[in-house]
C-alpha cells in the first residue's frame, strides 16, 4: 500500500489502543496483506465502540482528523458505520461499528496481531484470513454478485492461505452469513 494510506491507519489505530476499544482492520488492506496485493487507498477498521466512548473518541481524533460527533453517535446507536479524515492527508478512514451477532463477536475474538511496518516495528490487529474471505463474500453477495474487486480479492486470500485456513469455520459461518453457496464456488474457483 502506499505509505500515507499505512500512516493514516497506524494513527487512528494508536488513538483507539490509547483508548482501549477493540478494533481490527478489514477490506482491501486485510486482503492484501493475507492474500494478493492490490493498490488500495480505502482503509477499513472495526470498532466495538460503547456510547459513552464516543466523546473521548471524537476528542482524541481532533483537530487531526474530520469527525463528526453526531453521525458517531448515530453510527453506534445503528451499529451502522462513519468515516474520519486525516486533514493534513486528506485521507479517509472507513470506521464500521460492530454489529451485535454472534458472527461478528466471534471475528473480533479471532482478530489477528500482524506487523505492519518493520522499521519502526508496529504491529495492529486484522480480521483472520477466514473472516476477510466471509466478509468479501458477504459484500459481494450483497451487491448483486457484480465487484470484481471483492470476488478477486476472497479467492486470493484462498489461494495464497490455501491449506492453513480453517474449512469447518469457513463453512459454519458461510451458511450462518447466507454465502455457503458461493464459498463452495471459491473454493472450486481457487483450487480447492
Amino acid at each position: 500500500m502506499p505509505a500515507e494510506p499505512i500512516e493514516v491507519l497506524l494513527e487512528v489505530v494508536r488513538l483507539l489502543e490509547d483508548l482501549g476499544i477493540p478494533y481490527m482492520v478489514g477490506g482491501s488492506v486485510a486482503s492484501s496483506v493475507f492474500g494478493i496485493f492490490r493498490s488500495t487507498d480505502d482503509v477499513d477498521v472495526v470498532i466495538d465502540l460503547a456510547l459513552e466512548k464516543v466523546p473521548s473518541l471524537v476528542a482524541k481524533l481532533k483537530p487531526a482528523f474530520y469527525v463528526d460527533e453526531s453521525r458517531v453517535r448515530d453510527a453506534v446507536k445503528q451499529q451502522a458505520s462513519f468515516n474520519v479524515i486525516q486533514m493534513e492527508k486528506i485521507q479517509k478512514v472507513d470506521v464500521f461499528v460492530l454489529p451485535d451477532r454472534p458472527y461478528n463477536r466471534e471475528e473480533l475474538r479471532r482478530r489477528q496481531l500482524v506487523t505492519i511496518t518493520e522499521d519502526p516495528k508496529r504491529s495492529i490487529y486484522m480480521a483472520s484470513p477466514e473472516d476477510v474471505i466471509l466478509q468479501k463474500l458477504d459484500w459481494y453477495g450483497l451487491g448483486g454478485e457484480v465487484s470484481d474487486r471483492q470476488w478477486c480479492d476472497a479467492l486470493g486470500v484462498l489461494k495464497v492461505q490455501a491449506n492453513r485456513l480453517d474449512r469447518s469455520y469457513l463453512e459454519r459461518w458461510a451458511s450462518d452469513l447466507g454465502v455457503s453457496e458461493l464459498l463452495a464456488r471459491a473454493l472450486r474457483a481457487a483450487g480447492l
